[in-house]
């Protein structure tokens, strides 16, 4: 079978968990009592336009995501996006503009930024390593290394970058690993057997499994997945278990994983693997400084 996996779009799904976080930001953030500072020295009537700006160089992501919160925190307010997702962003580039009560705005002011600077940081860092693969043609893949409650939109975030989305979760794909086969019900479970259950028990799903070592990835072959991550290989293992592959299942997609950094990516597309997953596109992305500009 194909070896894909979903790809996270702006869809039902992410708008519902998009909802909930900002909720959950927009309750942290007024409590109780809401805005107090606006309430004391910002007139009820007084309107307000803003622009979203970027102050530094990136990429967009999450453009529809201003309307929610404004939508979630029942805003006398409306948004105006100026890009799309996947834009490239440069200093002092508009994002989009927002018009409406100056009490609402300033309310919705800074849960707005944190998630869109979020999205935007995971965009960006995304298009760093997709540029650093060069003319290779490995493509780079995200991995479960979320932010709790935000796998959705760090995936979407990903995609807008130009990444592709590893599984989205535990069930929508087998990932065979070492913790699984020291913990199977079967004594000296190997990966290639742990292959064949997993065909048995989890039909029509895509699987990939696992291997340190080009022993274990000979062993394997022969059983069929669809992925098997080579992790945390030298260059020259790479290179060598590109050659295993062509040879004896050229059908089997390889993905290195391990340690990937944005100044070695391009020297491990260059081994020939077909994906590179990186759990630093998630889990170490700095949010891109967004700004709230008045007019």
């Amino acid at each position: 079978m194909a070896a894909k996996f979903r790809t996270v779009e702006w869809d039902v799904s992410l708008v519902r968990d998009c909802r909930e976080l900002v909720r959950m930001a927009l309750r942290e953030d007024l409590g109780d009592a809401g805005d107090i500072t606006s309430l004391a020295v910002v007139g009820a009537e007084r309107r307000g336009e803003a622009a979203i700006v970027s102050r530094e160089a990136g990429v967009a992501a999450g453009v529809r995501l201003p309307a929610l919160v404004l939508e979630e925190a029942g805003a006398d307010a409306s948004w105006f996006p100026a890009a799309d997702d996947g834009d490239a962003l440069e200093r002092g580039t508009v994002v989009g503009k927002l018009e409406g009560s100056a009490r609402d705005l300033l309310r919705c002011e800074r849960v707005t930024l944190n998630l869109m600077s979020r999205l935007c940081g995971v965009a960006t860092l995304t298009r760093r390593h997709v540029d650093a693969v060069g003319v290779s043609a490995a493509k780079v893949y995200d991995t479960r290394k979320t932010m709790p409650g935000w796998r959705l939109l760090d995936k979407f975030a990903v995609h807008c970058g130009g990444g592709v989305n590893h599984r989205t979760g535990l069930y929508d794909a087998v990932m065979i690993k070492d913790n699984h086969l020291a913990l199977a019900d079967e004594a000296g479970m190997t990966p290639a057997d742990a292959v064949g259950r997993a065909r048995d028990k989890q039909p029509g799903r895509v699987i990939e499994v696992e291997v340190d070592s080009l022993e274990q990835l000979r062993n394997v072959l022969p059983a069929g997945p669809d992925v098997v991550l080579l992790d945390n290989m030298s260059l020259d293992q790479l290179r060598e278990a590109v050659a295993i592959r062509a040879a004896e299942a050229p059908g089997v997609v390889l993905e290195a994983s391990g340690g990937v950094r944005l100044d070695t990516i391009g020297a491990i597309a260059a081994t020939g693997v077909d994906r590179i997953s990186v759990g630093a596109l998630t889990h170490s992305a700095v949010g891109l400084d967004l700004g709230l500009d008045w007019r």
